[in-house]
């Protein structure tokens, strides 16, 4: 996928509102804290976070989404951070972070895991992992999310990579999921809430 192509399209490519799982796991969130966000695009999600006090950094390999992150935060009057970085090679440091947020953030598997190991080791004692992506069943719906298997991970395999949490919530299931114009309509998700323990 060629992001800087996608968000280079008029609009926002996933809309300017928050998911809906991360506002319904918002409340899990570390208050005063610094939140990662991971592939966050053209911003909607941070742009939320900030909104409601949290300090946000967005990161993702798109400048052209990050760009429009900015705008977007500019346009309701919160501030964040955005670094333009490969998430196959990031490195978001040791625990320094309260929260991370991966929503639809997809990688191929050896990326992915070494990506969630990361994010257990940046989390500080008490930070909070909100997580939603695509499940594999997805393929069978084309409401969104990547087109291809490799890209799709199950519950037991996102458990097994985030080894060193405490889960606060492990669902997978069928929800609507209506997103712009490339998320719309039932999907196969699964949604996350790991704790890393004092």
């Amino acid at each position: 996928m060629d992001w800087d192509q996608r968000y280079s399209e008029p609009g926002y490519a996933y809309g300017t509102t928050p998911n809906d799982f991360l506002v319904s796991a918002e409340q899990y969130l570390p208050r005063g804290g610094e939140v990662l966000c991971l592939a966050e695009g053209e911003g909607r999600n941070a742009v939320y976070l900030a909104a409601q006090g949290h300090q946000v950094t967005a990161v993702d390999a798109s400048s052209v989404g990050l760009n429009k992150a900015q705008k977007l935060a500019a346009e309701y009057g919160v501030t964040i951070d955005t670094q333009c970085a490969d998430l196959s090679v990031y490195e978001p440091g040791q625990a320094c972070w309260a929260g991370v947020v991966s929503v639809f953030c997809h990688l191929p598997a050896p990326a992915r895991r070494t990506l969630h190991q990361k994010i257990v080791h940046c989390l500080r004692p008490g930070g909070v992992l909100l997580l939603e992506a695509y499940a594999p069943e997805q393929l069978a719906y084309g409401t969104g999310g990547p087109p291809v298997i490799e890209l799709l991970a199950d519950m037991a395999h996102l458990q097994e990579e985030l080894t060193g949490l405490r889960w606060q919530r492990a669902w997978s299931g069928v929800r609507e999921v209506v997103e712009g114009c490339y998320h719309t309509g039932k999907a196969a998700v699964i949604q996350m809430i790991g704790v890393k323990p004092a």
